[in-house]
């Protein structure tokens, strides 16, 4: 019987994963609550094949090295992010690294049309009013979604189902992608980035985070947009300077931002902070603006999309032992 072990499972993904062993009765899949570190990758000593998800680097070298003295000869990540992999160490190890890149979509996109609904309809400010007793009507008159420009950054598997929720909505829809695809040609047109800044209604990101986008979005950027506009941020957290972002908001240069997810936010979301005090100044800041809505990294958070992210790396991981090629391989 082969065995496979996750590391840092949650209460949530149990269910998927008891599903999943029934399905491969010949599979024994086990479970601990602890990442994957120098300290920890001991516990996959006997196994076939692991699986992890979490926001803490793989980056020592002798995590890889014993993975592959153990036998080990994937390394799955249960989610879409791989930047925490060290690759060449990887490759160095004779380690396969997948990801999961699309494990539901309307997950993410459905997040994104909530945080855009109650920007444009500024629910939070008059929220912040309502707290005070005060009902007043001044300056929240909104503009209907149909009339809107929604700009997106990244039209992939995500970006392209935002796209088609808000074209079903009657908005405009342009994106920039390097690569265009022609099954969007009804939905959307295709730009530049700067384009996208200088007439979006709504600029929202779903690229990766590379290189090439790390801090993509800065105070450059938000000068380009529509002083109207709004902001969202459903991608990865460092491709925005989150300094500048607060700039931005605190000037008045664009009117409001939906964020999932901030530089740093790793030691954060997903954890109870009541009563001690956030290490991140920038989080701090928007999460005191009525113009900012503010979720913490749930974009993926629905009970399809978790199904579907063990399901799909366990699948990846069984291929892998039993000699096959993954669809979901990433390399550097």
């Amino acid at each position: 019987m082969l065995k496979f072990l996750l590391y840092h499972a949650r209460e949530d993904e149990l269910v998927a994963v008891k599903d999943w062993m029934k399905a491969h009765p010949d599979v024994q899949v086990d479970t601990n609550d602890v990442p994957l570190t120098e300290k920890t990758v001991g516990l996959a000593k006997g196994y076939d094949g692991i699986v992890i998800q979490q926001h803490i680097p793989v980056d020592s070298p002798k995590i890889y090295q014993q993975l592959h003295e153990f036998g080990i000869k994937q390394l799955t990540l249960r989610i879409t992010g791989y930047e925490i992999v060290d690759l060449k160490e990887a490759a160095k190890n004779h380690l396969v690294v997948t990801n999961v890149p699309a494990y539901s979509p309307r997950s993410v996109s459905e997040l994104v049309l909530a945080h855009v609904m109650r920007l444009v309809r500024h629910l939070g400010i008059a929220q912040a009013r309502e707290a005070h007793h005060d009902f007043t009507w001044d300056g929240i008159e909104a503009n209907e979604i149909h009339n809107l420009t929604i700009g997106i950054i990244g039209a992939g598997k995500i970006g392209s189902a935002v796209a088609r929720i808000f074209k079903a909505l009657g908005s405009t829809v342009i994106a920039a992608d390097p690569i265009h695809r022609p099954e969007l040609g009804d939905t959307l047109t295709y730009t530049d980035h700067e384009t996208v800044y200088k007439t979006a209604d709504i600029v929202t990101m779903h690229t990766p985070l590379t290189d090439e986008t790390h801090h993509m979005i800065d105070k450059h950027v938000f000068k380009m947009m529509k002083p109207s506009a709004f902001f969202i941020n459903a991608s990865r957290g460092p491709v925005v300077v989150a300094d500048d972002l607060v700039d931005a908001l605190e000037s008045g240069e664009i009117a409001g931002a939906g964020i999932d997810t901030i530089e740093g936010d790793s030691q954060i979301f997903s954890q109870d902070w009541s009563n001690k005090q956030l290490d991140n100044p920038p989080l701090e800041k928007l999460l005191k603006m009525p113009n900012v809505s503010v979720s913490p990294h749930v974009g993926f958070y629905t009970d399809a999309a978790v199904a579907n992210m063990v399901e799909i790396a366990l699948d990846d991981v069984l291929t892998i032992v039993n000699g096959g090629t993954s669809r979901h391989q990433v390399t550097e």
